[in-house]
């Protein structure tokens, strides 16, 4: 049985390590749906209050991806990170990105 929480905790430390931004080339798309899925994964549906203002692009383009993995449980928003991570891993032709990916699968097999 695939642990999902291990590899989330494993795509996400790999994702946040500045030492990975070369290997790990993401759109601003590709960006925003790993915030969204991250927020639901440990902070649940979106509940501060009402949606940032019309003027504050960055505050609501992360708002709308969070909102659109509303509904979703923990689980299921951090099986869309891993999936996520790894659809771009897979796109990649850099062998350190190859090694991201095995290190993904071998947290969840454990």
């Amino acid at each position: 049985m695939v642990n999902i929480q291990a590899q989330f905790d494993k795509a996400v430390a790999i994702i946040n390590n500045p030492a990975n931004k070369t290997a790990i080339e993401t759109s601003t798309d590709e960006k925003l749906q790993f915030y969204g899925a991250y927020k639901q994964a440990n902070e649940g549906d979106y509940t501060n209050g009402k949606a940032p203002g019309t003027f504050d692009f960055t505050g609501k383009a992360k708002y709308n991806a969070w909102k659109k993995n509303e509904g979703l449980s923990k689980e299921q928003a951090q099986a869309i990170y891993v999936e996520l991570f790894k659809s771009i891993i897979q796109k990649s032709e850099d062998e350190e990105s190859k090694k991201f990916l095995e290190e993904v699968e071998q947290a969840g097999a454990q």
